[in-house]
């Protein structure tokens, strides 16, 4: 029997019933005194006529709603709901920075089909049902993230009180593992924020923070955090707030405190557009339509979570309750067994894995982070080092360039101050820990020096013999470089074990990716700091083996090559950016190509093509040269595919007419399913490569570091994760037809043609 089946038997039991079988109360306390030394997850306390709820699974920095916490938190609050010494309860965490992070993943994996995930989700709805109809008030007591069915579950409570912490974070996220929330949250939201606000909740997933969840209703009182004394300040707060919420527990009990009125009333918008929605059928069709128009804006329709969120949500609101609450069950079932949520919940499975140190912890930790150039990138890196505690020197070798680097970082934490994602008084701290400067002043303390200086392996010999003599013998030195072989630099170096590559994603403050990159001669100690100080930085992080491009580069460079082919071919930018969005990639080629930068593809094309040979062919590598040489860069100088006027853009006419100097013949066809797939199988067939080669240690590494640093459509999982669903055989198909149509460069990896041939998968 299930916990949550356990739920709905026990709680119909009453003192009376219990007495009537025989079982006397003494037997009753110490058959709950036996559970409650055999429970791993969740512990109980009678304070007077309050019994506070505990959860703390052990081993793990988080709670998640397991098959084994779920079962231990019936029993408990089963034991509260029949006891006659327990008048109200409290269900607080043990843990300062969570809540309950969410239903663990693992369990609704292990769903074998429909029906299973089915019957999840409605003994879930028959919990917070029980919990919701309970006659003994219940307060859920947060502090953390409270998220999916962890907020599913305060919402069945009857009072919420929440902590004005900085990792205190409510919301649904359900909706980016292709899911829905399925333990009544689609029916519970839309009564207590309103239908407009609950919609954004599911169809966005985004963390509400504790004072704008008390505006909206999601939270009735909020409780400020203390600071340190005795005990640290998060545990601290966390006493308080279980103090307060037991008092609170108290008065509702005796009636001083009543509940909130949860009706949602005509006297403000938020209430006149509820209410509108709920019992007009033209504003209800016109909000669930602008919904769908801005859902497909974004998804395409690539993703069947945000609509089936809908459908369930209307549901309830027309039919009723009865009926909304098997559609959520029908809806959260299907999506469960989707290729697109099972894609999702491979990348969560995923990124989890790469946010672990597989070389262990460092000899020694860091604390001193020196950056190596203000630019953009640098800037970047230390506004990310500061903001995890580090202090950072950023070093630049012009006064100019000092003060554009100081000025981003600041306003990058000016930036999270507007959205409330820390204080002033934060920002000025973090500030406080950093020193920009043009010399080498207190580079002796760095535990790290990361350099983001040019492209230009010249360049990058000269800065680490100069930096090698003003850092200690254990100082690691890390080069953020997107395509130079790390042994190539550490040539330059008396101690190239210590040398390793850090290669950072632009904004840095926004992408998740970090790319490590170790030779034969880094030592696994260095290792273990660089990838311990990423993770600190809050990054994914995946570590592949050295060689030109790497990974992420290596694998971006052939599509960027077939989509300038393309367009020598007569695609207009426009066709080519809808194509490739079209089929899941968050930006369109040609735009991603002036992001990138036309003369940093040129660069790399002419690097990459040099060792990889024809395999990089297929665009013509002096149509970059000539637009570079024209001023035509990107994004950065207004002009490339496109001229940028503010947040506008065109097609530049000046580059079309380049494009037409270098045209090659069209022989296939510029269909979009024909255009995609030749874009996509070079990125994935080069993936297979670096597996092949070496660069990358498994399946895994490559299909996060697709998704999180260049935007592989997730839903699709990840170059490798696609190939299983595709076929390895069609995909060889697909490139085999088109090497005989466009060329050798769509030559099929021999990995590639082995999987096809032994009909093997990666997963």
């Amino acid at each position: 029997m299930s916990g949550w089946r356990m739920w709905s038997e026990l709680t119909c039991l009453s003192q009376r019933r219990a007495r009537a079988c025989g079982i006397t109360l003494h037997r009753m306390i110490s058959t709950r005194q036996f559970l409650q030394n055999a429970r791993k997850h969740v512990t109980s306390e009678l304070k007077g006529d309050v019994m506070v709820i505990r959860l703390n699974s052990p081993g793990s920095k988080v709670n998640v709603l397991s098959k084994e916490l779920s079962a231990e938190l019936v029993e408990v609050m089963n034991e509260a709901l029949i006891s006659p010494q327990v008048s109200s309860a409290v269900l607080i965490s043990n843990k300062p920075g969570c809540f309950i992070a969410g239903a663990d993943v693992h369990w609704l994996d292990s769903a074998k089909n429909v029906e299973e995930l089915k019957e999840i989700s409605r003994e879930g709805q028959a919990v917070m049902k029980q919990l919701e109809n309970s006659t003994k008030p219940v307060i859920a007591a947060i502090s953390g993230s409270c998220l999916g069915g962890g907020l599913e579950v305060a919402l069945g409570c009857h009072y919420r009180i929440a902590t004005k912490y900085s990792k205190t974070v409510l919301g649904v996220p359900e909706v980016m593992l292709g899911l829905l929330p399925g333990a009544g949250g689609t029916q519970r939201l839309p009564k207590l924020v309103g239908v407009p606000a609950a919609l954004d909740m599911c169809l966005t997933g985004k963390n509400i923070r504790a004072d704008k969840a008390k505006k909206m209703g999601l939270v009735d009182s909020l409780v400020d955090p203390l600071g340190p004394g005795i005990k640290p300040a998060e545990e601290r707060t966390l006493q308080y707030l279980e103090e307060v919420a037991v008092q609170t527990a108290q008065k509702l009990t005796s009636g001083s405190l009543k509940l909130p009125e949860r009706d949602i009333g005509w006297w403000n918008m938020k209430g006149l557009q509820h209410n509108l929605i709920m019992n007009n059928k033209y504003v209800r069709n016109l909000a669930f339509n602008q919904a769908k128009k801005a859902v497909m804006k974004k998804t395409a329709g690539l993703y069947p979570a945000p609509l089936k969120i809908m459908e369930v949500i209307r549901a309830g609101i027309e039919k009723g309750e009865e009926v909304g609450y098997e559609a959520e069950s029908n809806g959260f079932s299907e999506l469960g067994m989707t290729s697109e949520s099972a894609a999702l919940r491979s990348l969560f499975f995923g990124q989890t894995e790469c946010k672990k140190n597989r070389f262990g912890a460092p000899s020694k930790g860091a604390r001193n982070v020196v950056v190596l150039g203000a630019g953009l990138m640098g800037a970047g890196i230390a506004q990310v080092s500061l903001q995890k505690g580090y202090d950072v020197i950023l070093k630049d070798n012009a006064e100019q360039g000092v003060a554009k680097g100081y000025q981003q970082v600041y306003n990058g934490l000016s930036e999270r101050v507007k959205k409330r994602a820390m204080t002033s008084f934060e920002r000025d701290t973090m500030m406080s820990s950093m020193s920009a400067q043009l010399d080498y002043k207190n580079f002796s303390q760095a535990d790290i020096v990361i350099e983001a200086v040019f492209e230009d392996l010249t360049i990058k010999h000269r800065v680490i013999q100069e930096v090698e003599q003003v850092i200690s013998e254990d100082c690691v030195f890390a080069s953020n470089t997107s395509a130079l072989p790390i042994a190539k630099i550490a040539a330059a170096s008396k101690r190239p074990e210590k040398v390793i590559g850090m290669h950072y994603f632009s904004p840095v403050d926004k992408m998740p990716l970090l790319e490590i990159i170790t030779t034969d001669k880094t030592s696994k100690d260095t290792s273990a700091l660089a990838v311990s100080v990423g993770l600190k930085q809050g990054k994914t992080v995946i570590v592949v083996g050295d060689g030109p491009g790497f990974y992420t580069t290596r694998i971006l460079a052939p599509m960027l090559s077939e989509a300038i082919r393309l367009l020598q071919e007569g695609l207009s930018p426009v066709d080519l950016d809808k194509f490739s969005k079209g089929f899941g990639f968050p930006v369109g080629l040609a735009t991603l190509a002036d992001e990138v930068g036309l003369d940093v593809a040129t660069h790399v094309a002419k690097d990459l093509g040099g060792v990889f040979g024809e395999r990089f062919g297929g665009a013509n590598v002096e149509v970059l040269e000539e637009l570079v040489s024209n001023g035509f860069l990107g994004r950065k100088s207004g002009k490339g595919c496109y001229i940028y006027t503010g947040r506008k853009k065109s097609v530049n006419s000046e580059a079309e007419n380049i494009l037409k100097k270098y045209v090659i013949e069209n022989k296939g066809s510029h269909d979009p399913r024909e255009v995609q797939m030749r874009l996509v199988s070079r990125f994935v067939n080069e993936a297979v490569n670096c597996l092949q080669d070496g660069i990358l240690h498994k399946p895994l590494d490559g299909d996060i570091g697709a998704v999180f640093g260049l935007g592989f459509p997730p839903f699709l999982g990840g170059p490798f994760r696609f190939i299983d669903s595709y076929g390895a055989q069609k995909l060889v198909d697909d490139t085999m037809r088109f090497r005989d149509t466009y060329g050798n460069h769509f030559q099929p990896a021999d990995m590639l043609r082995q999987y096809a041939q032994q009909n093997k998968k990666f997963y």
